[in-house]
């Protein structure tokens, strides 16, 4: 039973917004599964609306898996809460925001408000990760983990550069972190896209765990002239969530 289920995870997981559609042989080569095992997976997942087959034969994710998504989010205390502090946030600055969580190495959008006047240069959306190393979301979270579990997840992996301003060496990521943690908000300063800065600060539940990150997107000609005024404004945002999932300020 594992087995089948391991396997599924797998197709699953091959999915993706560069993928969108997977076709029966496709599957088998990138496996190395028999075409007969891949058709039979798909087959079932197809009966129950989690996979859809194209007009070409291909397969795509099914709407089932949008259902189980919106109930994933309005389920989750952190999300609606995040929502309503993000909502608030836009409509008092002007500025896009975001609830992320960890994966690995990446950052996942869970949750966004955009500005009605929100910069061109910020393109986003729900579902798409980040790379964890220079996103401030991903900073944040990866500076409140343990030390050793920071270099398990990035040992032997490239720290691949998106702008000149993107950290690629361990070391330099290692002090990074540790500011961040000493100080408990984190910058993106143009890392992963030029002329754009963000600045995110923990969400933590009842027992003082960092379980989310917020942050708040700010074209960087705008930021330079009011940075005390974001950081504070996402400190605070943060914090207002925090309390409303149990956290008691002082407890971490």
């Amino acid at each position: 039973m594992r087995q089948i289920v391991d396997k599924i995870g797998t197709i699953l997981s091959l999915f993706s917004f560069d993928r969108t559609e997977l076709g029966v042989t496709e599957l088998s080569t990138e496996l190395s599964w028999p075409k007969s095992t891949v058709s039979e997976i798909l087959s079932s997942l197809a009966g129950q609306g989690l996979v859809e087959r194209t007009p070409r034969g291909r397969f795509r994710l099914g709407w089932r898996f949008f259902e189980l998504n919106q109930m994933l989010l309005e389920a989750t205390p952190m999300v609606r809460e995040g929502r309503r502090a993000m909502q608030e946030l836009v409509e008092r600055h002007g500025e896009s925001s975001h609830l992320m969580v960890l994966e690995r190495q990446h950052a996942v959008i869970v949750e966004k408000v955009q500005a009605s006047l929100a910069t061109q240069i910020l393109m986003s959306r729900v579902g798409l990760r980040q790379p964890a190393h220079c996103s401030a979301c991903g900073k944040m979270l990866l500076a409140l983990r343990p030390w050793d579990e920071v270099f398990r997840l990035f040992d032997n992996i490239e720290l691949k550069p998106f702008t000149p301003a993107t950290i690629t060496e361990l070391p330099v990521l290692q002090r990074e972190l540790a500011a961040i943690r000493e100080r408990d908000f984190a910058f993106d300063r143009e890392e992963i896209v030029p002329g754009l800065t963000c600045v995110a600060a923990p969400i933590r539940n009842e027992e003082g765990k960092a379980i989310a990150a917020m942050s708040v997107s700010i074209p960087t000609y705008r930021f330079a002239d009011g940075e005390a005024g974001y950081v504070e404004m996402i400190r605070g945002a943060a914090l207002r969530v925090s309390r409303k999932l149990g956290f008691i300020d002082g407890a971490r």
